[in-house]
């Protein structure tokens, strides 16, 4: 397969596809590395993806720390993504692996109204029943109770309304900065913010568990690059639904690895939110 005589459309599938692989194996990494404190899996997560996006900054001449004007919507991303990939990572190790990738793939939504309240964009009757179904589905999968076992799945999917924050400021950051740059600038200022809460709640790592989180860090970068050219080959209204191959990555690994399955409940709700982000994305083709 020749990849440059591709359609944008089908160039677009693919990266977005290996960025759903990429996400979910960062998620497997976090996993397999055992119960050690979110801080220590996140700066490890993204120090690898500083690297990254440090050679390619090097590499493509593009800036580090963006324009002066742009810096309170960096640092506003920069802290809502950090907390959302901490809450994220908390998740992972107490849920299904796909129930916590599917609680964090609430954040389009949210992304919705976060772009109403803060960017003015019009909300309009189907995506206001996009988001109603998208939450009757999450309602499935973290399945509410009056005691302590609920509060990964809060957490979790208070990692995703994280997310969706992140990812609005991205949007407004768009054609004002560079991919490269906002990346780097992530992944410098989560790397600065959890490095001390990282040494004040440290555990001693096994050579096992220091090469699993440098694999999460490795995915993860193919997951946020991946999806970063995904969109500048194609818009999100085209292929964002093929970002949810990631439930079924994360469900194969989990079966895998973990010989562990959702139960009837959260398929329910993996199903739910779906046709929410089906419906969203029909309603967007047209």
């Amino acid at each position: 397969m020749n990849f440059s005589k591709l359609d944008n459309k089908t160039k677009g599938i693919i990266f977005i596809i290996l960025s759903a692989f990429g996400f979910a194996m960062m998620s497997a990494f976090i996993k397999l590395s055992g119960d050690l404190p979110s801080f220590q899996k996140t700066f490890f997560r993204n120090a690898v993806s500083l690297i990254v996006a440090f050679g390619l900054i090097l590499k493509n001449s593009t800036s580090f720390f963006g324009k002066k004007e742009n810096q309170k919507l960096l640092i506003i991303r920069s802290t809502l993504g950090t907390v959302g990939i901490i809450f994220n990572f908390y998740s992972i190790d107490r849920l299904v692996l796909s129930d916590a990738n599917m609680l964090n793939k609430l954040s389009p939504f949210f992304v919705i109204i976060f772009s109403w309240l803060f960017l003015n964009e019009k909300i309009n009757s189907k995506q206001i029943i996009s988001i109603i179904i998208a939450f009757i589905g999450a309602l499935f999968i973290i399945k509410p109770a009056f005691n302590l076992e609920i509060i990964p799945s809060l957490i979790g999917a208070l990692g995703g309304i994280a997310a969706a924050g992140a990812y609005t400021c991205v949007r407004a950051l768009s054609g004002k900065e560079a991919p490269n740059t906002i990346v780097f600038y992530f992944s410098f200022f989560s790397s600065i913010i959890t490095f001390p809460l990282m040494l004040l709640s440290y555990e001693p790592m096994t050579l096992l568990q220091f090469f699993f989180l440098i694999g999460a860090g490795i995915s993860a970068s193919l997951g946020q690059f991946g999806i970063t050219f995904a969109y500048k080959y194609a818009p999100a209204r085209e292929i964002s639904i093929f970002d949810y191959t990631n439930i079924i990555f994360s469900a194969l690994i989990s079966l895998c690895l973990f010989g562990i399955l959702p139960d009837i409940l959260s398929f329910i709700g993996y199903i739910v939110i779906f046709f929410a982000s089906l419906y969203m994305f029909i309603f967007n083709k047209k």
